[in-house]
């Protein structure tokens, strides 16, 4: 018998949550398929089977919270070779039975709205938990939709667009023994439970709750404190709507706004090296790099990939490896790599229509730049009154180790770059 435990989820991680178990009691597992779903308050992680074999126990449930080393199952390698002799016992039975009659008439062809068939190819693209609990969810099988990314991969965004595409139930009505048969019908997530119908209560997951504890900490153990500024974004949107179509045509990569504030950031940070430093006891680690985290939303909360050595990258590299890492990120395949090792944070509120904010330090970084949504203002530009598109910026530090002059600075450094992007060229 073979125990199954929670492996070493990475650094200063010691616990996690089963999210979802893709194997039942009884089922043949093959040798390095994936068992379970750990969720950390990072990553997502798979817990293969080191053996092939027959999972013949659960010993958490979903939802259990469980710790490094916990047993989570166990398989029983020689039960797989039991199963494979039925198979072979079952297939020498039905040869010596009457043979089957000839077929005369040709295979139809499948119909396009019938399911494709149960077993994948052995070359299919391994597919993310994300698309996977899409998949169980809405019933749709990953090997019909055509994957947009590398080698085919589908990803959650494939799978939400062939959620849309697919007939609704008025067009096409399920069979009702399919609607009702609990046989049937998919495992669903169990509801949280109810109080009269007027509130529900669940258990926090593992990530929301170290989420939780992450800034909880940040409060507590640092001194606090946002400075702001405002910047004029007219320069900056206008060589972004010059270059857009041309760089996207070129090179593949979509020009957004954040390249032009890691940009100016990094920059920003060479000048005033503080902003980057850390506080270690009674020490202070100045780092010669720029890791810049950039916090990405995702369905179960929000993770801060980290892009780095930006300092080092042009704006299409970084904006290149922006996208690499918060694809990651919304398809639950971040690496621990892809999440520690920050030396400084960027938010950006605005996408979700944030005019300001005092954005949370990255503890223990002692800074984090908040981004918000550009408004068009009147503003007094050379004694006359003009509409801008103008954005609010926000640095949140940490008073313990950067002065309040040098906070200004930076920002008003930043504010300097963005307003006149041609400096960063000569910089």
């Amino acid at each position: 018998m073979i125990s199954i435990k929670v492996p070493p989820l990475g650094e200063s991680i010691v616990e996690a949550t089963i999210s979802r178990w893709l194997k039942k009691e009884g089922d043949v597992v093959a040798q390095n398929e994936a068992l379970v779903e750990l969720e950390t308050d990072k990553i997502t992680v798979e817990v293969p089977a080191f053996k092939a074999g027959v999972l013949t126990k659960h010993t958490h449930e979903e939802g259990d919270v469980v710790q490094v080393g916990d047993e989570l199952g166990q398989i029983d390698e020689n039960a797989s070779k039991a199963v494979a002799s039925a198979a072979v016992a079952s297939v020498a039975a039905s040869g010596n039975a009457a043979p089957a009659e000839p077929q005369t008439k040709p295979t139809p062809a499948p119909s396009p709205l019938a399911p494709a068939s149960a077993s994948a190819p052995a070359s299919a693209p391994k597919t993310s938990p994300a698309v996977r609990r899409i998949a169980a969810e809405e019933r749709i099988d990953p090997a019909t939709v055509v994957g947009s990314a590398r080698r085919g991969r589908v990803t959650k965004g494939d799978m939400l667009a062939a959620v849309s595409a697919a007939p609704s139930p008025a067009t096409s009505p399920a069979p009702v023994s399919a609607q009702r048969s609990p046989a049937t019908a998919p495992a669903a997530p169990t509801p949280p439970a109810a109080t009269n119908g007027r509130e529900t209560r669940e258990r926090m997951t593992t990530r929301r709750k170290r989420i939780a504890e992450h800034l909880l900490e940040s409060q507590h153990a640092t001194a606090h404190l946002t400075t702001f500024n405002e910047v004029d974004m007219t320069a900056v949107s206008a060589v972004r709507e010059r270059l857009r179509d041309r760089i996207e045509k070129e090179h593949g990569v979509k020009l957004t706004y954040m390249p032009f504030f890691a940009k100016a950031a990094a920059l920003a940070l060479k000048a005033y090296p503080t902003v980057n430093a850390q506080i270690e006891g009674d020490s202070i680690v100045y780092k010669h790099y720029v890791n810049l985290g950039v916090a990405v939303a995702v369905e179960n909360g929000l993770v801060v990939p980290v892009v780095k050595d930006a300092d080092r990258m042009n704006m299409l590299d970084f904006s290149r490896a922006l996208t690499a890492v918060a694809k990651r990120a919304r398809d639950g395949a971040l690496t621990m790599d892809d999440l520690t090792g920050g030396s400084f944070t960027i938010t950006n509120g605005g996408v979700f229509g944030s005019l300001v904010s005092t954005p949370i330090l990255n503890y223990p970084q002692v800074a984090i730049l908040g981004l918000h949504k550009i408004q068009d203002r009147p503003m007094a530009i050379a004694g006359k009154v003009e509409i801008r598109p103008m954005m609010y910026l926000a640095l949140s530090y940490d008073h313990r180790l950067v002065d309040g002059q040098q906070a200004v600075l930076f920002l008003v450094r930043v504010k300097e770059l963005i307003e006149d992007p041609a400096a960063m060229l000569v910089e």
